[in-house]
């Protein structure tokens, strides 16, 4: 049996935020109470985004909340011999083709039909449904758009109709799930026409050689799953047939407003919240009390909360906490839970 393993996988593109700290908090604590290994992978795919000091700073973040791990920090940056080699595989196998379709026309899909109204967000982080112009293209046609000067990007060519087209999976916290690759956009992007790896082939091949087994983070990315396990299926052999066997995306955290956490909530940023006074064990235990596993207004350290879930029932209880807290409606940052922490009142 393999031994558990999870990951934090910040993307140093920007300060954390208390939807980054919701997401790290499960994740380590998942892992953690199977006794189970954490790695830290920098998500710096995006030369243009990524910056070192914001690296700096999600590792100084993670330490002060009492977050931990064995492995790494890797950086997605130094990993790029990986994915060619990945690439090169699946276009062996005839399941790569260019795609010269500019940014402005793929905007234009954002009309295009998305997936049913039982994948949440329609095709989520998907974006609009990928035709597959491209994929048609001819020769002569492929050789045009090459001398309009169009560079392109490399898409895998998915199963789009049949059982292999079909992805079901029991997600810890969502539930079971049912989708087609065309309900979450069709076929996707590997590498970008400016020659950036694209989030799924990197996140996918990741994930299968640092031998993780569970995979946490927000349901906003759910749709991502299908593609991924896609993936693991053409990949596999290359990592000798590791690949994560365990999901579970929550639910997210918004503002009072009901907008999703973002880096843009600068007073909802780890380092704002320091600065402001707040202690680490008060921050984690408003999180814990969104999830009902802590009174309001408790201080509690991530050793704390882990023995509590341990006591709790493990995975088993920490799953269903966050399933209620995710019936139970929308989970809101407010104000005054801020306030409540003992913020911005020097």
């Amino acid at each position: 049996m393999r031994a558990v393993r999870g990951r934090l996988a910040p993307s140093p593109t920007g300060p954390l935020h208390l939807g980054n700290a919701w997401a790290f908090l499960w994740a380590w604590i998942a892992a953690r109470v199977e006794d189970g290994g954490v790695t830290l992978r920098m998500e710096d795919i995006d030369p243009a985004r990524s910056r070192r000091e914001w690296e700096e700073a999600a590792l100084f973040d993670l330490r002060w909340l009492g977050l931990d791990w064995d492995a790494g920090p890797v950086r997605q940056s130094g990993r790029n011999a990986l994915y060619e080699a990945a690439c090169e595989r699946l276009d062996g196998e005839g399941m790569l083709y260019p795609c010269y379709c500019t940014r402005r026309e793929l905007r234009e899909l954002a009309g295009a039909p998305h997936g049913p109204e039982g994948i949440p967000g329609g095709v989520g982080d998907a974006g609009a449904a990928y035709p597959g112009t491209c994929r048609r293209l001819t020769p002569e046609e492929r050789a045009a758009r090459e001398a309009e000067g169009r560079r392109p990007a490399w898409r895998l060519a998915c199963p789009i109709s049949g059982p292999e087209g079909e992805t079901a999976f029991e997600d810890m916290i969502a539930g079971p799930q049912r989708m087609t690759l065309a309900d979450c956009g069709g076929d996707f992007a590997l590498r970008r026409s400016d020659g950036v790896w694209a989030y799924q082939l990197a996140v996918a091949v990741d994930d299968m050689d640092m031998g993780m087994t569970q995979i946490v983070r927000g349901e906003d990315i759910l749709c991502s799953t299908p593609r991924q396990m896609l993936l693991y299926d053409l990949l596999s052999g290359m990592f000798g047939g590791r690949r994560p066997v365990v999901f579970a995306h929550l639910p997210l955290l918004h503002d009072e407003k009901g907008e999703r956490l973002a880096k843009r909530h600068g007073s909802m940023g780890i380092a704002a919240l320091r600065a402001a006074g707040v202690s680490s064990g008060r921050l984690i235990g408003m999180l814990a009390a969104k999830a009902g596993l802590a009174a309001e207004g408790e201080s509690l350290p991530p050793p704390a909360l882990l023995e509590r879930v341990r006591r709790a029932g493990g995975t088993r209880a920490l799953w269903a906490a966050l399933r209620a807290a995710g019936r139970r409606g929308p989970l809101s940052i407010s104000p005054e839970d801020i306030s409540g922490l003992g913020a911005f009142r020097r």
